[in-house]
């Protein structure tokens, strides 16, 4: 089982399309706040389409309030400013991934506690192409780890 931590999200169709891939996935969906949008937003909600009632998913008032409850997570970091590639690591079953909300990324400060477990996607070299969809680097994360691990319990 793969864990997405979507770290202050703030596009709520973005999480309704990870809250989809979580669902076809059998992956748990933690969302940690502050939230940039209501949990019951409608964009939210049809970009989940009816997959809601398969979710695991998980609410925090903050990263604190995350680790609290998730004391040792096996977590890596998805982030343009990592070195090493995300097909370098070496994913295990119940891995959590977080990635940062839309318009930042991830904390500076939780990119410097864990530098070693950074994460990159591979993309051209320019300032105007500046990173993957939110929802779309969490499935190229979220699969990747799922190959690693077996894709166990899929067809």
């Amino acid at each position: 089982m793969i864990h997405l931590v979507l770290v202050e999200p703030e596009i709520p169709q973005n999480t309704g399309n990870v809250a989809r891939t979580c669902a076809v996935t059998g992956s748990v969906l933690h969302l940690v706040g502050p939230l940039g949008f209501e949990i019951s937003d409608a964009r939210l909600k049809r970009a989940g389409l009816d997959y809601w009632s398969l979710l695991d998913i998980r609410l925090y008032a903050s990263l604190e309030e995350y680790f609290e409850k998730n004391p040792s997570p096996d977590l890596w970091l998805a982030t343009t400013k990592a070195v090493r590639r995300h097909t370098d690591a070496s994913f295990r079953d119940g891995c959590h991934i977080l990635l940062g909300k839309e318009t930042a990324g991830l904390p500076r400060r939780l990119l410097e506690r864990y530098p070693d477990r950074t994460l990159r996607i591979p993309q051209i070299p320019d300032a105007h192409a500046r990173c993957l969809n939110l929802s779309n680097a969490a499935a190229v994360m979220c699969f990747e780890a799922l190959r690693q691990t077996g894709f166990r319990g899929m067809v």
